[in-house]
């Protein structure tokens, strides 16, 4: 949570909001590919990419 923390304060202190959407898809394309590995889903998931 330190990270999420010191990020945030990041982009507040900086005024990077521009990088807040491709943090965003990052995360989003993370937790994809860690859902996708694991789970009955995945061939489907991997025919989308």
């Amino acid at each position: 949570m330190e990270f999420l923390k010191d990020l945030f304060s990041f982009l507040l202190a900086r005024k990077k909001w521009w990088l807040t959407p491709v943090i965003i898809v990052l995360l989003l394309v993370g937790a994809l590919l860690i859902f996708g590995g694991s789970s009955a889903v995945a061939p489907f998931i991997y025919s989308i990419f």
